[in-house]
């Protein structure tokens, strides 16, 4: 089997992207993936298919397909990933608007009319109904061919029949004549339709329309940008030994075999195997360990995790699309194909609506030939049901609720991303959280300082506080940073000396002081007390990390030090519980660990030890047994599951990647905020439900007239504007939305 990327062109809704799928795997022996997010197809296919093939495939189902364009030197190429999607749409908006404003003041304000006014308003309307509302039409179009209708199938239907009767009267009928005036009346009265024009109809939701769709252009993700963000992780340069001497070289000419070299505070190259050295290694971006892991010959190290404290050579076993970095990219691009599937609420309605519209007008015009009344007069009543049928304010109902929706939120720390994001918010019922950097602080912090019998807890802090400042590993640093804010300043240390895996050791007020291991301790011929030893096995069994300090022969305290609990965590999952949501603890951590921690944040279910794409099956597991799934993280390993959940919320703390995989951002690192997050979606999320109702309300209403012939431009204009109004309106009252915080 081989495989290969597609880029798709002319999708316009999920069910696009499902039509493309469809079409893809009916070749025998092809299966494809459609991601409507990326635009992007992945397919995998066998020896009997050919690329040519594929793309006759898509071309053939009415979209643009294109092989991926080799990309030997990416750095070129990081302006077409910064360029403004919204840009075009933008130029088709802005263009639109300068057009329209003039055709719809004209037509509602009869001071304007003048003589020919309404041939100027052809002039200006015709550019905006064929270039303006061209991507309606040509989705419409699609749409067309294969028996379905979308929102752009009404937008398309309504502005070509408002256009198309206007030009009729124009040219054929008495609208055209110098002098002709629409009098600002909502008289509800028969009258001859040719000598009315719709223009400013057919101009005015266009340009609405394209308004919404620019908006929601730029609320909306780019998909792809987790992925970038999470290759972008790994090293761009290893340093490798090659014939006796290092050199330095790009990632991707690193070979499986290679030794390279890693020095202090450097990213690991790739997946690889530790040759030499010792050190310790922070995973906890990838792991969600809080507890940095100790590394020495034979030991097994991931790529894109950071080398702490020592030197180490690692021979490279996985390198480019094997490694566990890329596979995890794969893992967060899976979860979003699968995601981006959910079809748009107001496509849903319009595919209902749409016949339904349409069987209106050919019903109205049968009746009226069938009852005797002239062909003109038929046709004017069954157009004007098609007019009046295509809402302005559907394209505004979904992104102005959105725009004041996120504005609040940005206010509050609470960035929501796109509208798909809203669609199951109402619906969750379960809230998946990392525990790392999430419910914890992620950096460790010295808590507990347990004396000897007969020693002062200062001496213990002070002097253990003193040797460890001259280390950098995360735990002496948590310790020398607890000791000065408890002592203040630490003595000054001489004879330092780091023991490989077991603790530190150094002089320090004439005392030769040893910290680290209770075994190191013991090796060095120092007496543990039973009380210590109960005391450590104490401290170990509630998750925390424990190291001993001693002098003059024997353990003087000991010390342990744990990623504590955010002080508002306890809040935020009391908060959740009140939502009737369930929570549940998920970490790459330890059982003892998350178990501890779990119960000071009032937790009760705790799935520990688990791997990226463990969090990842433990949302579908969940997602299987008909539970709708919220997942907070904060790191690497979180991105997947972020991705795959149906709502995705990440710290901002946290990193790019998790950021850009989920689908709500809450800017602090106060884990209040996401209740504060699922509430606001869904106050969102109903003001555009009440937005679409209202859309179509407006216009609805206004079908019987126009059945029964009694349409006049002013009712179809007023129509517009009231219904726009009030979506408006509606969407503005979320600016009063107060936080539970």
């Amino acid at each position: 089997m081989s495989s290969v990327e597609l880029s798709i062109g002319g999708m316009t809704c999920a069910s696009c992207a499902t039509r493309v799928e469809k079409k893809l795997n009916k070749l025998d022996g092809v299966t494809a993936t459609v991601n409507f997010a990326t635009e992007k197809a992945r397919v995998e296919y066998g020896p009997d298919v050919t690329p040519d093939q594929l793309l006759a495939a898509v071309e053939a189902a009415g979209y643009q397909a294109a092989l991926p364009a080799p990309t030997e030197e990416p750095s070129n190429d990081t302006g077409a990933a910064d360029t403004d999607p919204a840009a075009a749409l933008r130029q088709r908006l802005l263009v639109s608007l300068a057009l329209s404003i003039p055709v719809i003041a004209m037509a509602m304000a009869p001071v304007l009319q003048f003589t020919y006014w309404q041939w100027l308003s052809l002039t200006l309307a015709a550019p905006v109904v064929v270039w303006g509302a061209w991507p309606f039409h040509k989705a419409a179009w699609t749409n067309l061919r294969h028996g379905e209708a979308t929102m752009d199938t009404l937008i398309s239907v309504g502005v070509l029949a408002a256009f198309g009767w206007s030009v009729y009267a124009l040219f054929w009928g008495t609208a055209g004549i110098p002098g002709m005036t629409h009098p600002f009346e909502l008289t509800i009265a028969r009258t001859d339709g040719s000598a009315h024009i719709y223009l400013e109809a057919a101009a005015g939701v266009t340009t609405f329309i394209l308004a919404g769709k620019y908006f929601e252009a730029r609320a909306k993700r780019r998909a792809g940008a987790a992925l970038r963000a999470l290759l972008d992780m790994g090293a761009k340069e290893v340093t490798v030994r090659r014939n006796g001497t290092q050199q330095r070289i790009p990632i991707d000419r690193l070979a499986v075999g290679d030794e390279f070299v890693v020095h202090p505070g450097e990213k690991i190259a790739t997946d690889g195997v530790v040759v030499e050295g010792y050190s310790t290694i922070d995973a906890s971006m990838l792991t969600g360990e809080s507890v940095p892991v100790e590394v020495e010959a034979g030991d097994q190290v991931v790529g894109a995790t950071v080398n702490v404290d020592g030197r180490l050579v690692v021979r490279a076993e996985r390198v480019g699309a094997d490694t566990q970095l890329a596979q995890m990219a794969r893992l967060v691009e899976d979860a979003q194909n699968g995601k981006a599937q959910a079809q748009r609420l107001a496509d849903r309605i319009s595919a209902v609506f749409v016949p339904v519209v349409i069987a209106l007008s050919v019903a109205t015009l049968g009746f009226w030939l069938g009852a005797g009344f002239s062909v003109v007069a038929a046709f004017t009543a069954a157009v004007s049901v098609l007019i009046i049928a295509c809402p302005c304010a559907l394209g505004l109902a979904t992104p102005t609720a959105l725009m004041v929706g996120t504005g609040r939120g940005a206010q509050l720390g609470i960035l929501i991303k796109g509208p798909e994001v809203l669609e199951s918010t109402r619906e969750v019922d379960t809230v998946l959280v990392d525990k790392t950097g999430t419910v914890t602080t992620g950096t460790m912090e010295l808590v507990e300082v347990i004396p000897a019998d007969d020693e002062a807890v200062e001496d213990a802090l002070r002097l253990a506080g003193a040797l460890e400042s001259s280390s950098e590993h995360p735990i002496a640093h948590a310790i020398s940073t607890g000791a000065q804010a408890k002592v203040g300043a630490l003595p000054a240390v001489r004879d330092f000396a780091n023991l490989r895996g077991l603790g530190v050791r150094g002089t320090v007020e004439d005392r030769e002081v040893l910290v680290g291991r209770v075994r190191l301790l013991t090796e060095q011929g120092q007496t543990v007390d039973a009380q210590l030893v109960d005391e450590m096995q104490r401290a170990e069994a509630d998750g925390r990390t424990v190291v001993a300090v001693g002098w003059d022969g024997r353990a003087r305290g000991l010390l342990a030090v744990a990623d504590t609990v955010k002080p508002t965590s306890a809040a935020a999952i009391a908060t959740l519980r009140r939502l009737g949501l369930r929570p549940i603890m998920v970490t790459g951590d330890n059982e003892a660990v998350a178990r501890g921690v779990a119960a000071e944040v009032g937790i009760d279910e705790v799935i520990a030890g688990v791997l990226p794409q463990d969090k990842v099956d433990t949302v579908k597991r969940l997602q299987d047994e008909g539970r709708v799934v919220a997942m907070v993280g904060d790191g690497v390993n979180d991105a997947a599951a972020l991705a795959q959940a149906d709502l995705g919320l990440a710290m901002g703390s946290g990193t790019d990647v998790a950021i850009e995989a989920s689908d709500i951002t809450l800017v602090g690192n106060d884990l209040r905020a996401v209740p504060d997050a699922i509430r606001l979606s869904r106050k969102t999320l109903s003001t555009i439900k009440g937005n679409l109702f209202w859309a179509f309300g407006y216009n609805v209403a206004a079908l019987p007239l126009a059945a029964a012939g009694l349409l006049n431009p002013m009712i179809a204009g007023a129509a517009m504007a009231f219904s726009s109004v009030f979506v408006v309106s509606n969407s503005l009252r979320l600016r009063a939305f107060t936080p539970s915080r």
